[in-house]
């Protein structure tokens, strides 16, 4: 499965989707990562987030494209719809992660509105939960109790923000995956609405040329007959 993420901002991603996309990086599937906008600095311009944005990709074991739009001004118009298309023309996306479109934050706003455009011809695209989401109600959830400390990791990798500003706590997100995890009855899972979502039910591949001989099966009137007669 080919599988495209898309945030406004670093460390978008890593809050949202990093465990499944962990998920699928295990599993063999090919992950891309597109920040829509460019941060250069962190707080008093001592590091780089476009640098922590680069190491928490490798993590994951995603490619990292850029949107190149200014923060705060990712336009909710034709040319982040263009950066869009481009990104999913590019990699093949046959599943598309975004912001849930609920959202106080107007760079959320336009990238979940530009990405449910690009991804028109798309079998599924999932919406993430951002900490300015405003009302969430998730029908799909994904296991993320392997991959939990992968997801702290490329949020870690994030250090200005979560060292030197606290934007990001991590105890804060390893409990909102446990919480939405005894909403879906498993140990931790990360949520996600969608508008379509394309369930391909296929045979287990060992399945596929595998011929099992099954024995006969027992007469069950002849089973009963048995019973009956030992318990006289």
């Amino acid at each position: 499965m080919r599988v495209l993420a898309v945030g406004a901002h670093p460390d978008d991603i890593e809050l949202g989707c990093a465990g499944a996309l962990l998920r699928h990086v295990e599993v063999g599937d090919e992950v891309t990562m597109l920040v829509m906008s460019e941060v250069e600095h962190g707080p008093q311009g001592v590091v780089s987030r476009a640098q922590e944005q680069e190491h928490a990709a490798r993590i994951i074991g995603a490619q990292l494209l850029w949107g190149g739009f200014p923060d705060n001004e990712i336009p909710a118009g034709r040319a982040s719809v263009a950066v869009l298309d481009a990104a999913v023309r590019s990699t093949g996306a046959d599943i598309v992660y975004v912001h849930a479109p609920a959202d106080t934050h107007q760079d959320h706003v336009a990238t979940s509105q530009s990405a449910h455009a690009a991804s028109r011809r798309t079998a599924r695209v999932l919406y993430y939960q951002s900490p300015s989401t405003t009302t969430f109600a998730p029908s799909v959830f994904v296991d993320v109790e392997s991959t939990m400390r992968g997801k702290l990791a490329a949020l870690e990798a994030h250090w200005s923000q979560v060292t030197q500003c606290a934007m990001v706590d991590l105890e804060a997100v390893e409990a909102g995956c446990r919480y939405w995890g005894s909403r879906a009855r498993i140990g931790y899972a990360e949520p996600f609405e969608t508008t379509r979502f394309v369930w391909d039910i296929v045979r287990p591949a060992k399945a596929d040329n595998a011929f099992v001989e099954r024995a006969p099966e027992a007469d069950p009137l002849e089973h009963l007959a048995s019973v009956s007669t030992l318990s006289r």
